[in-house]
């Protein structure tokens, strides 16, 4: 069996690998991660040498003789080894031809993408990948589905070590879920990591949901033991990730996630992350998630100065809140991408422009002018507050004129500011962007006062 041309047709490349490892290399699931033994790996190369390499030395009947049909099918071995073009390797060995790494196949193996979250001796080149994204994106838009890569920190779910738990979340240890009845729980204590998990609110009915709608990715930043043991927490029954689960060891860019990992074609890919930076070229697939900071240290991570929603003994709305929000947009989004017009192929549009599309709508209708945001000498245009107001449909200028509908500032003393007090326009703190940013909507102005006069150098 080849994986270049049979590999079976059904829902994931990535877990269409993993049994199809599993087949060949005569392992159960738990041998295609890191618990292969060193004597297993010498068994498994033979094993795929056998399968690979037809027999090239002449086949002799009983009479001696030399078989013309053992001569014909040895010459065509050997022109497939020769022109063989090595589209991926397995521990060292090509999956087609079975011919190790050497000075014919370096290169190719050297260029070749690393997919250890699949098998991890498993390397694959450009033109496989292709390949494998296309007719993947082929099946899944004929099931109307697209690609879902979503983040575990801060956008799934909080953990903390159990040494960094504050003197007011010291009530959490009482009431911890049974790790024996996961799906029911959602705050569990993991002594063996020393860690304690609180998922998000609503993040069950989130995925059950997007699983309609999306094949889904985990990708997270974290060491993989902790990947897997998160992705338990949020799928014990396993539906909904099996082997697309992506941790720090399986990225190609230091401190960078990359979709060169993904079996999945970028046109058709949405990425949910609460931090930008680590999505630096695909910035276009990328919803930014408002960060779950369920817990003490979270907060303190990212220098704020307030009392963790632990502490304050309260949490995100299961129906309201950040996870809600975010699922009615990537229904949108789906919706859009999959109402076209009869005749129309979806293999050539991109989800990338129905997201900019959607995000204009936000704060289309809004005429923005800041004030005292940006500092003196700072290129208004340049400014990610600037950026991400135009992205979201708003139109933004440097001076105000009668088209002003906002002016965003942190200072109530300010010439702009008292010019929209005057004109019965809205004055709203920066804030009042960001949220809109985060939950893909207009939000209610009177929710973002400028509390008090800031004296700053700012124009």
């Amino acid at each position: 069996m080849s994986l270049a041309t049979d590999s079976p047709v059904h829902s994931s490349s990535s877990d269409d690998f993993a049994a199809f490892l599993d087949t060949e290399l005569a392992s159960n699931p738990d041998t295609s991660s890191d618990q292969v033994d060193e004597d297993g790996d010498e068994d498994d190369i033979e094993r795929i040498k056998r399968q690979k390499v037809e027999v090239s030395e002449s086949v002799k009947d009983s009479e001696g003789s030399t078989s013309h049909l053992a001569v014909e099918h040895s010459l065509e071995a050997s022109v497939e080894r020769d022109l063989c073009a090595h589209p991926g390797f397995i521990r060292g060995l090509c999956m087609i031809c079975g011919q190790k790494v050497d000075d014919t196949a370096v290169l190719k193996y050297d260029t070749a993408v690393a997919l250890k979250y699949i098998h991890k001796d498993l390397r694959l080149g450009n033109d496989e990948m292709v390949r494998l994204r296309n007719r993947d994106l082929k099946n899944l838009l004929r099931h109307k589905k697209l690609y879902l890569v979503l983040d575990l920190d801060h956008t799934l779910l909080n953990s903390t070590r159990l040494l960094d738990i504050t003197p007011d979340e010291e009530y959490l240890n009482s009431q911890t879920d049974s790790l024996q009845d996961i799906s029911r729980g959602s705050l569990f204590r993991l002594d063996f990591m020393h860690m304690l998990t609180k998922l998000r609110p609503f993040v069950r009915t989130f995925l059950k949901e997007a699983s309609n709608l999306f094949e889904m990715y985990i990708y997270t930043m974290g060491e993989r033991a902790y990947a897997l043991e998160m992705a338990n927490l949020l799928d014990p029954g396993k539906v909904y990730f099996n082997s697309r689960v992506i941790a720090q060891d399986d990225c190609t860019q230091r401190h960078q996630k990359g979709l060169d990992v993904v079996l999945g074609q970028e046109s058709a890919v949405l990425i949910l992350d609460d931090t930008e930076p680590v999505w630096a070229m695909h910035k276009e697939n990328l919803i930014l998630m408002e960060r779950y900071n369920f817990f003490g240290s979270s907060c303190r991570q990212f220098g704020f100065r307030c009392k963790s929603l632990a502490e304050l003994k309260s949490d995100e709305s299961e129906t309201d809140g950040a996870l809600a929000s975010i699922l009615k947009v990537l229904k949108q989004i789906h919706s859009i991408f999959f109402d076209s017009e009869p005749g129309v192929n979806l293999a050539d549009r991109d989800v990338r422009q129905v997201i900019k599309t959607v995000r204009k709508e936000v704060l289309k209708g809004c005429t923005i002018v800041f004030s005292r945001v940006f500092p003196t000498k700072f290129q208004a245009e340049n400014h990610y507050l600037w950026k991400m107001a135009e992205n979201l449909g708003a139109t933004c200028l440097t001076e105000v004129d009668p088209s002003v509908t906002h002016v965003v500032s942190t200072d109530t003393g300010t010439e702009k500011s008292r010019w929209a007090v005057k004109g019965k326009k809205f004055v709203v703190h920066p804030r009042w962007i960001e949220a809109a940013n985060y939950f893909w909507q207009k939000q209610p102005e009177e929710d973002f006062p400028i509390n008090q006069t800031e004296k700053t150098e700012n124009q």
